[in-house]
């Protein structure tokens, strides 16, 4: 191998430790605004808080993109989806925008905390599921165990031994709505070449308007300003950065892996709980949190090469010229990377480390 492919996969490599990161910050953030959001629970109807969260998620990341163009060089361009990508994205924001968080609403109306709790870590498993399944996404037995470690992991932490755990009819409501977020997570890798930003507050602001008119429509009062103005805080924060995130890690990780990597949120969270509330260390958050540490172990270190070729392809997204980008350009091209800008992708048939990012969709 010469210096210069050695070069090339070390950034590959330096491009899947990238993912790690996103993909821990994401569910790092959304960990961090449960605590934060639970005690607006009591006084803000669910429909109107979820609507706020999403909402502020939405209109924050507008923001941010405004400051993106204000600050930026002459020539600045947002990479919009395109074409089929609008399609998956439209279909991710239905699923996991809209229905998921009213089925999670019914859901809660009946069934007990603990119970919801547990069936929610039933998210991450369905995203890998579908992951391999339908859109038939490359795993082995590591990452299996890896993603069956991290969510035991998830089940110890919220598990509460005679609580009466048992499954209430309103639990249906919350299975779906995990069903909901995982098939969102799927569709939503389909478009995650775009702009990670864009798709997040797009995403926040049409799931935001909907429950928000959902709410309305059926009579909840709207809370007082600083509710509001708190609830659009952690919204933005917690959801818009963290979903911004995540987008970049399905991007570099794939599905599976980037939903395993946010799957350990709930323990975030907990750690929050116990420094700003001073709930207690309990053997459910050290188990716990052996078995997520095991299971992001088993992915971080997984080595996944073999020869594998790579169709024609063209495409949009920011980019650096690795192995994988070794294109000429049309235009006048200042030397700065990344940069983005329409490209082609020739066949190429080469062997390194690698994820299913978004060049590494190949069948196995």
């Amino acid at each position: 191998m010469t210096v210069g492919r050695r070069s090339n996969f070390s950034r590959q490599k330096g491009d899947v430790r990238r993912g790690i990161a996103y993909g821990l910050a994401s569910a790092m953030l959304f960990g961090l605004s449960t605590p934060l959001v639970k005690p607006l629970a009591g006084s803000v109807s669910p429909l109107i808080l979820a609507g706020m969260l999403y909402g502020g998620s939405g209109v924050g990341l507008v923001l941010v993109l405004v400051w993106r163009a204000l600050i930026a060089q002459r020539g600045f361009t947002i990479n919009l989806p395109s074409g089929r990508e609008w399609i998956w994205l439209a279909g991710g924001i239905f699923f996991g925008g809209v229905l998921g968080p009213v089925a999670l609403m019914y859901g809660l109306v009946t069934t007990t905390a603990s119970s919801a709790s547990l069936l929610l870590n039933l998210e991450s498993v369905l995203t890998a599921l579908i992951a391999w399944s339908l859109f038939r996404e490359n795993f082995d037995r590591r990452i299996a165990i890896g993603m069956a470690v991290i969510a035991a992991g998830g089940f110890v932490l919220v598990w509460k031994p005679g609580a009466g755990n048992a499954i209430e009819t309103g639990a249906l409501f919350i299975a779906g709505a995990c069903l909901c977020w995982a098939l969102d997570n799927n569709l939503t890798r389909r478009a995650s070449s775009a702009d990670a930003v864009t798709i997040a507050a797009t995403k926040g602001l049409v799931a935001g308007t909907v429950n928000l008119a959902l709410a309305l429509g059926l009579g909840h009062p709207l809370p007082d300003v600083v509710t509001a103005a708190a609830a659009a805080a952690v919204g933005f924060v917690g959801y818009g950065v963290s979903l911004a995130l995540f987008v970049l890690a399905l991007r570099d990780l794939g599905t599976a892996r980037a939903g395993a990597y946010f799957a350990v949120a709930p323990f975030f969270g907990a750690i929050v709980a116990v420094v700003l509330q001073g709930d207690a260390i309990t053997w459910q958050l050290v188990t716990a949190g052996l078995l997520m540490g095991i299971g992001v172990w088993l992915h971080v270190t997984e080595q996944h090469e073999h020869l594998h070729r790579h169709e024609c392809l063209e495409h949009t997204h920011a980019h650096v010229h690795d192995s994988h980008h070794r294109h000429a350009h049309d235009f006048a091209w200042d030397g700065l990377e990344p940069h983005t800008h329409p490209h082609a992708h020739a066949p190429l048939v080469h062997s390194h480390p690698h994820y299913p990012d978004v060049h590494h969709r190949h069948p196995h």
